[in-house]
């Protein structure tokens, strides 16, 4: 039966239910701030330790009591659950956190405290808790304190369909939840889409692209139950859905069609993306599609397609400057795989564990750098120009190849041409190059510069600079030259 309650200067008829809810409200913050009752009264049902109280422990409280050693402060560590509820090391008869206690846990009387010479955190320290946090802490500790893993290491769990006051509204278990969710906020739901803007929006969802006049013209006539099914389907069943949602996996595996550094010249990258972009369409299992990526050339006999895969482990920048030191690129080159890695696949921040143990994460340097040397074990050199940085897969055809072939013979043939003939302009001794030649001492240091390179080494900068340099001054040589160059 509604029970009469005084309500300032007017009068407001509320439930039994609602004044036994305020009642227990009001027992547990009769000791509260007025700024964190009021705060409290807004909370959710539940305060969930991953989303709602680890992120405050770790903006406010790990500067000082957090996984850093040099910084930690009274011996107190706020970042693990066995020292976060045991006795205090200077007071063995009281815990920072006492489950289903809130006035007695010692981290919340100093969390609530009004003296600034005892308060926590500090003011000096900048990281006064708001009302809202510390509303969201005393109630967790009151429900139990609820500690819980790393999110990435919680198996997921189906969620038990939320109750609603409208269940003739949802169509599927999602509409459960948004239903939910609306009726809390006390929103109504907007009247249903028309054909025409759901087509539009399942297009532009699944394929990133409109959909055409003909497609929407064809989606309006059928008037089947299963129209909006078929649909979907067919996009799903389309080339642009894997060219869609493929960016979402090259943006994690770090994709870009040149290098990023001086100069930033292309590379041939693009078939990599057209493998993710064919597995998502063939729909390829994702521990397949783990697998090919991350070692497909060690699969027994593995073709060139697996071997294509590994190319997620080379998206990353690539140095090719005159000035770098290959073994420094190449190891950086390692550190991205390895960090990487951990982001897609493990989803955590290796980057930390570089230098030192990871201070949020439960990862040791030391496993660091064991994942570190699988990744250390490839035939790269740190090396390479233009976009062919060894190793390089070969994509072509019999047809391409047997060209290629050819070509490769003919630049062979060139370059033995060509160094015999410099072998009689700039004479000297086995081993030396045309630069160490005394014929060479009157040119200048990039003329100089580019014969000490075999002719098949020499950039086409060097070969031009050459060639312009002997035009005038030794047609024979020059000819040769551009023989070469052509």
């Amino acid at each position: 039966m509604p029970t009469d309650i005084l309500m300032g200067s007017y009068r407001k008829i509320w439930p039994l239910s609602a004044l036994i809810t305020t009642g227990l409200l009001f027992l547990t913050c009769r000791q509260l701030p007025r700024e964190v009752q009021l705060a409290y009264e807004d909370l959710p049902d539940k305060i969930d330790f991953n989303f709602d109280v680890r992120p405050i422990l770790a903006d406010k409280c790990y500067a000082c009591h957090g996984p850093d050693e040099n910084a930690r402060k009274a011996d107190l560590r706020l970042d693990l659950e066995a020292n976060a509820f045991a006795p205090l090391q200077n007071n063995p008869s009281q815990s920072a956190f006492i489950r289903n206690d809130a006035e007695h846990s010692r981290a919340i009387q100093l969390m609530l405290s009004d003296n600034p010479e005892s308060v926590m955190p500090p003011p000096e320290s900048k990281l006064l808790l708001s009302g809202k946090e510390k509303a969201v802490l005393y109630k967790w500790v009151e429900e139990g304190a609820e500690w819980k893993k790393h999110w990435s290491f919680i198996i997921p769990e189906k969620e038990k369909l939320p109750a609603v006051d409208n269940e003739q509204w949802p169509r599927n278990e999602i509409d459960y939840f948004i239903l939910n969710k609306l009726e809390y906020e006390g929103i109504t739901p907007n009247q249903e889409a028309s054909k025409e803007v759901l087509i539009r929006r399942v297009t532009m969802d699944l394929t990133g692209l409109p959909p055409s006049l003909q497609e929407i013209d064809a989606f309006l006539q059928d008037t089947g139950k299963m129209a909006y099914e078929n649909l979907v389907d067919r996009l799903l069943a389309s080339p642009g859905f894997g060219e869609r949602w493929a960016w979402n996996w090259l943006d994690a595996a770090r994709y870009a069609d040149t290098n990023g550094f001086q100069g930033d010249p292309e590379r041939k990258m693009w078939p990599w993306r057209d493998w993710v972009i064919r597995a998502l369409n063939e729909n390829m299992p994702f521990d397949q599609f783990s697998i090919e990526q991350l070692a497909g050339d060690l699969l027994p006999s593995a073709t060139r397609d697996q071997v294509l895969a590994t190319a997620f482990n080379r998206n990353h920048m690539y140095n090719g400057e005159g000035g770098r030191i290959p073994e420094e690129t190449r190891v950086e080159n390692v550190f991205d795989r390895t960090e990487t890695f951990g982001t897609v696949w493990l989803g955590l921040t290796f980057n930390c564990c570089r230098c030192h143990d990871h201070k949020f994460d439960p990862i040791l340097q030391k496993e660091y750098y064991q994942l570190f040397d699988y990744f250390n074990q490839t035939s790269e050199e740190g090396i390479g120009y233009n976009g062919r940085i060894k190793p390089v897969l070969d994509l072509s055809d019999t047809l391409d190849r047997q060209e290629v072939h050819e070509i490769e013979k003919l630049i062979e043939k060139k370059n033995e041409e060509l160094f015999q003939f410099e072998l009689q302009k700039f004479p000297r001794p086995d081993g030396l190059t045309a630069a160490e030649s005394e014929s060479a001492e009157n040119l200048d240091g990039d003329h100089r510069f580019a014969l000490g390179f075999e002719p098949i080494k020499r950039n086409p900068y060097y070969l031009r600079l050459l060639s312009d340099h002997f035009k005038e001054i030794d047609r024979d040589y020059y000819q040769e030259l551009q023989s070469f160059r052509s």
